[in-house]
């Protein structure tokens, strides 16, 4: 006698029909897919036994290759139908899994043998009314792979998502796709039409062509109805008769076992057993990424839609990039990117791409079999816009000021109404899929998408409800950016950047309204001077003097305020770096002094003397920043290491070029040595200066004239990594300006100097540094002539030096007015030479820019010399000055770069035997540097003179 087959299993109130293929608990049906119901009666036969994934695999599906994440989607499916006894099936850790409990079964009844009526048979054909699809589906074959392994494991999964995102093309595909693995009729309920609730069941009986009578059709008759059948639903647009048909779905799920269910909506059926799938957007690449059709998805329906329309479109790299953008800003979804298609194969790609601004008036003309509501973009909005409670349509309309996506506090602060009022609201626009969730668990943030907001933000206007929502709106961002307008919080506030830049969007939003003629200038303002710490903290320094310098012309009441005040501050130093030492900067700051003074406020004292002290040592006013350096120093507290600090490097940069070497870089490599690194952050924004970097990078300089050439070299490669390490590019520029010119150039380090130079350039065009960016032309147009290409470096060495000029960036000055008279020479353009050397030395004397005199003279002995219009003796004397005012200025360097010239000189004139008592004392000072190659020629000179 054969053994007698398990129909029944039974635990602790479940019961596992394997006859109706039924899951139930205490009696009550409990939706199951029917792969997860095929793995949960594996694991009941199996006895409490473990049963690997392999058995599972080959069991369930047979002759099928599947992945491990298939398996546990249909676990996780078994374990939300268990509810609190989830934990009846467990995982088997490197074995595969187990269902615990004492499952017992009886045998199957004779009831149970009998074919139901309802049950078609294998051979008959399945009836199916899914419409066959109009067009290729793109994209989405990712999704339909996870879709078809849901709906084995769950019997009902919504497909949720914004209006235009494609559900109802996905369900539909998907539905021909399952119909011949289920063997099961399929119907597909169109929902849209309905304006009355009560007609679910009516519509939902006529589709699956139940030929009910009587004169109440509710949702328990048509169960009732399709009874014991195998049928597909796909219940399509439920979100604006959600209750009834949630009630629909989740009645047929009750009492049909048989029945597996798609259904499309804006939000969540919320019912037992669902799955709701959240459609993502079409894949589009990130900007700068490089672009493909055959890779993004977006991108591949853009280029089929128009092919459509204009069978001989083939785009090249450029248009493909144009539509990459186009579909960036329509955020991946399918009927916006259809829609821009249509209109890009009549209007041209760059009339789309210039006007998506206006993108509800020109993305129209959908297909005209299409629904209403997906014919224009903005239908597709309206229908999900209208279906919301009033509440939920304010808050909306309020979110989308937010161009960068909001915190809960941040939408608190919009919404007018209390926490839990908000969240819960919130949560609703997510379900509706109006909203999306855009953080972590740790930072909750959301965001609307571009389109969306676009949308909602019409329709909030520019009328009160507009202005009070942006107010609110600034009013946050003001308290949120509080701490970099204190000096006690700016340094947690500088070590929470990250959190920060996330508001950037917002805070130029907030900003740009409150600023603007129907805004609130008062609060702008305020909210110009609390954040302006934060622009510079992020490198933005010249948007920290753009939102000041309108600030400063919407003041109202603040004006002589401590707001005032910060603006000035933020504008001058912005105005320094941007656009060199204008009069306007030099008036801005010093009306912040003066505030500063007024208002006895030190912290900003010391900020604005700072920026001045910056501005005349940039101008080359030398005497002017001794002075403001000294007041710094005047004021300073002895015991305080970080004032001391500052105040030495204060006064030892215009020390270096008063040609002060000794005393200068005795101060400059104190300050780098002991200057406190915990503050650095802060006075990055404070005195918009690095205190080591600019200390190091000055010091070059001295270290250059006194002779030490590998100190030199080394000091600067320490100031470029500590530039690095800052992440600011104006402190970066800083070394890199020093570095290549009076460093690599200085000591003919040409290929060091190339490098320095063009990343320097880089930088300044990167960040519109425009002072820098004259530096790193002049050190190109340098390079050239060295490299005997005189006429490019005089062009570009002309170039910088304007550039300077109009900047008022003139610590280079000298040097780059010497490198072009070189450059002169070198073409013959001897009276040039001279023009642009008798500037440089009239410049250096006005200025007291003492260090660069002996080269200027030494230079301008080498041009009259090829002149050949002067006595040599007049010659021999500037030779002879420039190693005098060399040797006074203790610059080492600068002597013997004279003296090597007056011995050439000499040889040439046909004198010999003079180099070793003229060169031979000073070399023999030098301690460093002697493989360089000024020293390699003064050696070659004196050994020449000995034989």
């Amino acid at each position: 006698m054969g053994q007698i087959e398990r129909n029944l299993f039974e635990f602790s109130g479940w019961e596992l029909d394997l006859g109706k293929r039924e899951l139930r608990a205490l009696g009550a049906p409990v939706p199951l897919g029917s792969r997860a119901f095929d793995i949960l009666e594996v694991l009941a036969t199996a006895s409490g036994e473990a049963v690997t994934k392999d058995d599972l695999m080959r069991r369930v599906w047979p002759g099928l290759v599947v992945e491990d994440n298939t398996i546990q989607v249909h676990i996780s499916a078994i374990r939300k139908a268990l509810g609190k006894d989830r934990d009846l099936l467990k995982t088997i850790s490197g074995r595969g899994y187990r269902l615990i409990g004492q499952w017992k079964s009886d045998p199957p009844s004779a009831a149970s043998q009998i074919t139901t009526t309802g049950m078609p048979s294998r051979e008959s054909r399945p009836v199916s009314n899914i419409p066959a699809p109009a067009s290729e589906l793109v994209g989405r074959e990712s999704a339909l792979r996870r879709l078809l392994t849901l709906t084995s494991a769950y019997r009902v999964v919504t497909l949720t998502g914004p209006g235009g995102i494609g559900k109802t093309m996905l369900a539909s595909e998907l539905g021909r796709r399952l119909l011949p693995q289920l063997g099961s009729d399929a119907f597909f309920v169109e929902l849209v039409s309905l304006r009355e609730p009560e007609l679910v069941p009516t519509t939902v009986a006529q589709a699956v062509d139940l030929k009910l009578q009587g004169d109440q059709i509710t949702a328990e008759v048509v169960a009732r109805a399709i009874g014991e059948r195998r049928v597909l639903l796909v219940i399509d647009n439920c979100e604006h008769v959600i209750d009834a048909a949630a009630a629909m779905i989740d009645t047929i799920l009750r009492i049909c076992p048989h029945v597996t269910v798609i259904a499309t909506s804006r939000e969540s059926l919320r019912i037992e057993g669902e799955f709701a799938y959240r459609v993502p957007p079409l894949e589009v690449p990130d900007s700068g990424e490089v672009v493909s059709a055959a890779e993004h998805s977006a991108i591949h329906l853009f280029v089929a839609r128009t092919r459509a329309l204009q069978w001989d479109f083939e785009p090249d790299q450029q248009k493909l990039s144009t539509i990459a953008d186009i579909c960036r800003h329509l955020d991946g979804i399918p009927l916006a990117i259809e829609l821009a298609a249509a209109r890009a194969a009549t209007l041209g790609l760059q009339q789309i791409a210039g006007r998506l601004d206006d993108r509800f008036v020109l993305l129209t003309g959908g297909r005209r079999t299409a629904l209403p509501r997906h014919q224009t973009l903005r239908a597709a909005l309206d229908w999900s816009y209208q279906l919301l409670p009033e509440s939920e349509r304010q808050l909306l309309c309020r979110l989308a000021a937010f161009p960068g996506g909001f915190t809960l506090d941040a939408a608190v602060a919009v919404s007018g109404e209390g926490d839990a009022e908000t969240t819960l609201a919130i949560s609703n626009l997510v379900s509706k899929s109006l909203i999306t969730f855009d953080g972590s668990e740790t930072v909750p943030r959301w965001r609307l998408l571009e389109t969306v907001r676009v949308y909602s933000l019409d329709k909030l206007g520019d009328g009160e409800d507009f202005r009070r929502t942006m107010c609110r709106m600034a009013k946050h961002f003001l308290k949120l950016f509080q701490p970099f307008s204190a000096r006690r919080t700016l340094s947690a506030a500088i070590e929470n950047i990250t959190h920060y830049r996330r508001e950037i969007d917002n805070l130029r939003a907030a900003l740009r309204w409150a600023l603007s003629e129907g805004g609130k200038g008062g609060l702008g303002a305020k909210l110009a001077a609390t954040s302006s710490d934060f622009w510079t903290a992020i490198s933005l320094v010249s948007e920290a003097g753009d939102w000041a310098e309108r600030a400063l012309d919407r003041l109202g009441d603040e004006k002589g305020s401590r707001i005032e005040m910060v603006l000035r501050c933020a504008l001058g130093y912005a105005l320094i770096y941007t656009q060199g030492m204008n009069p306007r900067g030099k008036e801005v700051l010093i009306g912040a002094l003066h505030l500063a003074r007024n208002l006895n406020d030190p912290d900003y004292r010391q900020r604005v003397t700072c920026a001045l002290w910056l501005f005349s040592a940039r101008s080359a006013r030398l005497d002017d920043a001794l002075t403001f350096a000294q007041e710094y120093e005047a004021t300073l507290d002895e015991r305080d290491l970080h004032e001391r600090t500052t105040a030495s490097w204060l006064v030892g940069i215009p020390q270096t070029y008063q040609a002060r070497h000794r005393e200068a870089g005795d101060r400059l490599s104190w300050a780098a040595a002991n200057y406190p690194v915990e503050h650095r952050k802060i006075d990055l924004l404070r005195l918009e200066a690095d205190v080591r970097t600019s200390s190091l990078s000055h010091n070059t300089v001295n270290l250059i004239s006194r002779g030490l050439l590998e100190q030199a070299a080394e000091t600067a490669e320490q100031a470029i990594q500590e530039a690095r390490e800052t992440a600011q590019p104006f402190v970066l520029c800083v070394a890199l300006a020093w570095s290549a010119s009076f460093v690599a150039l200085s000591i003919e380090d040409l290929d060091r100097a190339k490098v320095w130079g063009e990343e320097l350039s880089r930088q300044a065009s990167q960040h519109g540094l425009r002072p820098f960016h004259a530096v790193g032309l002049s050190v190109r147009g340098a390079i050239a002539r060295r490299l005997r290409d005189a006429y490019v470096g005089v062009e570009d060495l002309r170039a910088g030096i304007a550039e300077m000029r109009e900047a008022s960036y003139l610590l280079f000055y000298p040097t780059f007015l010497c490198e072009l008279a070189a450059a002169l020479q070198a073409l013959g353009r001897l009276d040039e030479a001279l023009s642009e050397l008798g500037h440089a030395l009239s410049f250096s004397r006005e200025h007291g820019y003492h260090w660069m005199i002996p080269e200027i003279l030494r230079r301008k002995g080498e041009v009259l010399r090829d002149q050949d219009l002067r006595t040599p003796l007049e010659i021999e004397d500037l030779f002879q000055n420039a190693m005098m005012e060399a040797a006074r200025q203790e610059a080492l360097y600068w002597q013997l770069t004279s003296a090597v010239s007056l011995i050439n000189f000499r040889k040439a004139a046909g004198y010999q035997g003079e180099a070793r008592s003229v060169l031979s004392p000073i070399y023999q000072q030098f301690s460093e540097g002697l493989s360089s190659p000024l020293l390699l020629r003064a050696r070659a000179l004196i050994e020449a003179s000995q034989e």
